[in-house]
């Protein structure tokens, strides 16, 4: 024989279900809330870093893009809902001073060609973007210095530098005085074969702090940023770069970046070359897949 329902007690079971049931979903959450912020502190933050040399002229190469590319590639960023971060940004945020963006990008430029003036900084301001550009110290000085201003090979004279500085879209980088080479006895920046610690040593000191010294002269600023030439890294490099107060490295290899708290986890960062041999949706779809 079948008992008689009792809708009351079944309301009372069914309030109580509710509320556990409700509580339980708010610790999950809670948890599910920490555990994620646990593991993006962990993992960090994806940074990729955009690496452009020259942007000049209607033929693209593989160190070349020209300026309409460079235009679809900031439009791309933006309208994908990118921003861009500086340096000190990042740099700022391994020291649990602020955070960054969920959808970060670094913008930066190799060698100082004046075309990063004259094509670049206009874009820049037009779509409230940054970059960092690193200078060779010797093209400056001296090639700038004898054929300014065009934009096709030209480099950025000193007067250039500080409007760009002046602009507060661009920060620069050390890409030492004169050892972007790749000729004679080493490559880049790298220890040569043969040369002991102690000589290398001083050599790269010697070259770099010439042309922090000259950044702090001519402009009022002192780079913490450090651009190995053609990515040579060496390791006995590092104990160098950082007496001479560099923060950041950047590296031409093509790797993601994962930003932590952790400062060290800024020596070595890894940039993606825009070869101008390929279109802005095929470029972006190389970088942003983590």
């Amino acid at each position: 024989m079948y008992k008689c329902y009792n809708v009351k007690k079944f309301i009372k079971l069914l309030m109580i279900d509710t509320v556990i049931f409700s509580v339980c979903s708010i610790f999950f959450f809670i948890g599910k809330m920490i555990f994620s912020s646990a593991q993006d502190e962990n993992n960090g933050v994806f940074l990729p870093v955009i690496m452009y040399h020259s942007v000049y002229g209607d033929t693209p190469a593989e160190y070349v893009v020209t300026p309409t590319q460079l235009e679809n590639d900031l439009q791309w960023l933006k309208s994908n809902g990118y921003s861009t971060v500086t340096a000190e940004q990042v740099i700022n945020y391994t020291r649990n001073k602020g955070n960054l963006p969920e959808k970060c990008v670094m913008i930066t430029l190799d060698d100082g060609f004046y075309n990063n003036l004259s094509v670049l900084s206009p874009l820049l301001e037009k779509y409230d973007m940054t970059a960092v550009i690193s200078v060779v110290g010797k093209y400056t000085d001296n090639d700038a210095v004898v054929d300014p201003h065009n934009p096709m090979y030209s480099y950025l004279t000193w007067d250039d530098i500080a409007e760009l500085q002046n602009s507060g879209r661009v920060e620069f980088g050390n890409h030492t005085y004169n050892m972007h080479s790749l000729k004679g006895e080493r490559t880049g920046c790298g220890i040569a074969n043969g040369e002991t610690e102690s000589d290398y040593r001083k050599k790269l000191n010697n070259d770099i702090s010439q042309l922090q010294e000259e950044f702090a002269e001519n402009i009022g600023f002192t780079p913490v940023v450090f651009t190995y030439p053609f990515g040579k890294v060496s390791r006995e490099s590092l104990p160098v770069i950082r007496e001479n107060g560099f923060l950041m490295t950047l590296t031409c290899r093509e790797s993601p970046n994962y930003i932590t708290r952790d400062t060290d986890c800024l020596y070595g960062i890894g940039r993606y070359n825009r070869s101008g041999l390929y279109s802005t949706e095929e470029y972006m779809k190389k970088i942003f897949t983590e």
